[in-house]
């Protein structure tokens, strides 16, 4: 009887337990996703896309956010504009002139980089390609005279 009494007191004690257990914070409507990693869990937040690894420490569990390498470029980007700007304005304060092509200096938010690349013209296309049919013709002709090249 003892016997039974003890298993009766073990398993009121295993269904109380999760009973106590606190459901994980937010999982409600699938905000979080879990994956399986060999760390621990990959946490992907759907509503801002953030990710972070989670994994036990000593008593608790921990996450700890991933970094975004697309907001580290895109953070890059915005300042390597911003400093650009500023010296497109420091030559202009200097009476300096902008490079042929380069729009002038742009406003801090501005995200795109207004270049205007002239296209050639149709003449220099002509001039270009009779450049390249003549050095064509003299590697051939290199090619030709050199010695052994009757063996080809």
């Amino acid at each position: 009887m003892t016997r039974s009494v003890v298993v009766l007191a073990v398993a009121l004690a295993a269904l109380a337990a999760p009973a106590h257990a606190q459901p994980s914070p937010d999982t409600e409507n699938g905000r979080y996703t879990f994956s399986q990693v060999t760390d621990g869990m990959l946490r992907l937040d759907t509503r801002t896309g953030a990710v972070s690894i989670c994994a036990r420490k000593d008593a608790a569990w921990a996450c700890n956010s991933v970094p975004d390498e697309r907001a580290a470029l895109e953070s890059e980007i915005a300042r390597l504009q911003n400093e650009n700007g500023a010296l497109k304005k420091e030559m202009l304060a200097r009476g300096l002139s902008l490079p042929g092509g380069v729009a002038s200096a742009p406003g801090g938010s501005q995200r795109e980089l207004n270049l205007k690349v002239p296209l050639p013209s149709d003449a220099e296309i002509d001039r270009v390609m009779s450049a390249f049919e003549r050095v064509w013709r003299r590697l051939q002709e290199m090619v030709q005279k050199a010695p052994g090249s009757d063996k080809i």
